[in-house]
């Protein structure tokens, strides 16, 4: 595959029409309204710039992500039992190395591969990579995921700095197809966020989708290999100035050979208490 300095790739944003955007990952009623602002329809080519040449100098904390050495000696991801017994640890001190946070809890995983949309041959652990314009948590959300998690140690805890952090890394081998893209954090503001309801059987979430705004600056870490992984940020309580919420997607990059090997990679989702 030959990099280049940008490529240039559709994103999927959001339409703000004043209608709710919503998503159900399970099969609703024929009297549930679904969809009446469906996410992902303002499709918009961008140019998603490499960032091997400013991996040095970004920040978590400014950008919204950065990328290190993570080590590739885990190989049992077929084995969910060892991946929270083994690797679970392993992401607990590469989020304390890099973010200084004293406390670093796992609350989940998944591992993305190139599949159906079909909810049917999903599972709880694998799921398509996201070709969606989002970030994972909102005002509302993060210190409810704290509270759904922590019990009652959830409200002590939030009275200090509390930011969520996804670790992404390919599982065995480089990531030839479907690469994640960043947009630096310093180039959206909350007026970019929208807020979109994830609807379970049993619940309610919500995240951030993104409007369109030109301003918007993409990076990405073209062929990564499995011995790298990316330190995402998905919210801070922190209202300092410091990112709080960082949008992301996977894109269809257009310099991907033909016979590409497909993209497998893991997603674990913490919460770190400073």
């Amino acid at each position: 595959m030959t990099v280049s300095a940008a490529v240039k790739a559709s994103m999927n944003y959001s339409v703000d029409n004043g209608r709710p955007i919503d998503y159900y990952f399970y099969e609703p009623t024929p009297s549930v309204d679904l969809q009446l602002n469906p996410p992902g329809t303002d499709t918009h080519d961008v140019a998603i710039h490499d960032g091997w040449s400013e991996v040095d100098r970004l920040s978590v904390d400014k950008e919204g992500f950065e990328l290190h050495e993570f080590g590739a000696d885990f190989l049992q991801f077929d084995n969910d039992e060892l991946v929270k017994e083994v690797f679970y640890q392993q992401v607990i001190s590469y989020v304390k190395r890099h973010t200084g946070a004293k406390q670093v809890v796992v609350f989940d995983h998944t591992i993305r591969k190139r599949m159906a949309a079909d909810l049917n041959v999903q599972t709880e652990v694998q799921r398509p990579a996201v070709m969606l314009v989002h970030s994972d948590y909102t005002v509302i959300s993060g210190p409810q995921r704290v509270r759904d998690v922590m019990k009652e140690a959830a409200e002590p805890l939030l009275q200090n700095r509390v930011a969520f952090y996804n670790v992404w890394k390919p599982l065995y081998s480089r990531v030839e197809e479907l690469p994640l893209a960043m947009i630096d954090a310093q180039t959206h503001g909350p007026e970019d966020l929208l807020r979109m309801d994830l609807k379970y059987s049993d619940r309610t979430g919500e995240i951030y989708v993104m409007r369109h705004n030109p301003e918007h600056r993409w990076l990405y870490f073209p062929l990564m290999e499995s011995h790298h992984a990316l330190l995402l940020k998905t919210y801070d309580s922190s209202t300092d100035g410091r990112c709080r919420f960082m949008g992301h997607s996977a894109f269809e990059d257009p310099t991907t050979p033909a016979g590409a090997a497909k993209r497998e990679s893991i997603e674990v989702r913490t919460m770190a208490f400073f």
